[in-house]
């Protein structure tokens, strides 16, 4: 038994001719709100103060060297892997800032883990408290900020809880 078996029931309402077809105008669609849409797009990106140089890719690229030379026998290994670290987390860091700020795109979770580790770093090092207190105002903080981006990212883009 194929598809075409069985009989399609008659409709009381008679098919249109190809002459009115082409004279009757055809349903206007409506068109999504432009708003709504949870694909960004490349042209909607915000540009950064200056523009037309690569900077944030430079600096990825400069962070990557570097520790590729601390890790081939760079001779302050400790000193170069952070500075290359440093520059690779400021440079993503800026660009996640800058995207979730215009709207773009959400980066919520990532920017209240980068305020979460800046907070719980220095207290771990320069305090005696307990790793899970410092774990627990950590948490705090993430959770807090997090929910307070969220909030911002919504209201920027037009009431989108994240778009990718």
């Amino acid at each position: 038994m194929g598809r075409r078996s069985r009989k399609r029931g008659l409709s009381e309402v008679p098919a249109a001719t190809s002459e009115e077809r082409s004279s009757a105008p055809a349903p206007a669609r409506p068109k999504p709100d432009p708003a709504a849409r949870r694909r960004a797009r490349l042209d909607e990106a915000p540009k950064p103060p200056w523009a037309p140089v690569p900077l944030n890719e430079i600096c990825i690229f400069v962070g990557i060297i570097v520790i590729a030379v601390a890790l081939l026998g760079g001779s302050p290994r400790g000193l170069l892997i952070g500075f290359g670290l440093a520059l690779i987390v400021i440079s993503t860091l800026e660009l996640c800032l800058r995207e979730h700020l215009a709207g773009y795109r959400s980066h919520s979770v990532l920017i209240a883990a980068c305020a979460a580790v800046a907070l719980a770093l220095p207290v771990i090092l320069l305090t005696g408290l307990s790793k899970v207190v410092v774990l627990a105002v950590a948490a705090v903080t993430f959770g807090l900020i997090w929910w307070l981006l969220r909030n911002l990212f919504r209201s920027r883009s037009g009431g989108m809880a994240w778009r990718a």
